[in-house]
């Protein structure tokens, strides 16, 4: 017959929770739909699952055709659509942005997607990693230094490990890993020191 515990039950309770799986929000920054941050999201929560990590896909391929004009300003909170990916980011404590460059920048899908949230409250205390991708040797750089700068505008702490995938259609021309090993290295310790974060 097992012995009850001496530990008070409040204990018990936060050790439970400390030692919970973190869920973390695997984040496609494009809404290209079967686009190339989805194909490299798709490798990355792997390495997260093998660390005990727990993930979710939040794909901006889904966000509403009416975004723009039903879920800015004065219509802030007020889209069910909308709503329901937001909340998908507001489970996590945890995000992994996969952003392509688009003209020296990240997509406009979602800047619009930030733009959406509750005005600093949807991504503040996020703890956020970064993994950009390029068609050129920059391997989505630019991208991810404007990322950078409104996310910690909106009080998201970013992990300091950004990864940059160059030449991103070679690097994907095998279905289901990267071609270069050296990428998929600087991947797999981004996500353990997500996980320490």
């Amino acid at each position: 017959m097992p012995q009850p515990s001496s530990q008070p039950a409040v204990e018990r309770i936060s050790f439970a929770i400390y030692f919970a799986p973190a869920l973390i929000t695997l984040l496609v920054g494009t809404n290209r739909p079967n686009s190339r941050a989805r194909r490299v999201a798709a490798l990355y929560a792997p390495l997260l699952h093998a660390l005990g990590a727990k993930t979710q896909f939040l794909d901006l391929a889904d966000l509403p055709a009416d975004v723009l004009e039903g879920a800015l300003y004065h219509n802030t909170g007020k889209h069910a659509a909308f709503n329901r990916l937001a909340a998908r980011l507001d489970a996590s404590d945890k995000v992994v942005f996969f952003v392509p460059e688009y003209n020296c920048s990240f997509p406009g899908a979602l800047k619009l997607f930030i733009d959406g949230l509750p005005y600093r409250g949807g991504l503040r205390g996020k703890k956020a990693a970064l993994v950009g991708l390029g068609t050129g040797s920059q391997g989505g750089g630019p991208a991810l230094s404007h990322l950078t700068d409104v996310l910690m505008y909106l009080d998201a702490a970013v992990l300091p490990q950004r990864v940059r995938l160059p030449f991103i259609d070679k690097e994907l021309a095998t279905e289901g890993q990267l071609a270069t090993p050296l990428l998929g290295q600087l991947l797999r310790e981004q996500a353990a020191a997500l996980l320490a974060f």
